[in-house]
């Protein structure tokens, strides 16, 4: 539970220095859509993310099932 935590943790962490490198860079109303993109793209991550941790069982489970299958229907 902790590695998973450290590992959004280190993500939003990213996106936040990406962020600020981005807003720092553009300053002039002509950026002003750069920088609206770039929230939208870590809106879209962070929710991804957040989406991906919520599942994690759900796949798992998922895949185990189609790997038991095959490992039936093959033998």
């Amino acid at each position: 539970m902790i590695a998973k935590e450290t590992t959004v943790a280190q993500f939003n962490e990213t996106m936040t220095r990406w962020y600020l490198t981005v807003t720092n860079a553009v300053s002039d109303q002509e950026g002003q859509g750069l920088v609206e993109y770039a929230l939208i793209i870590a809106v879209v991550g962070v929710m991804l993310v957040g989406a991906l941790v919520a599942l994690r069982g759900g796949i798992g489970n998922t895949f185990s099932n189609i790997q038991a299958k095959l490992a039936t229907n093959g033998n």
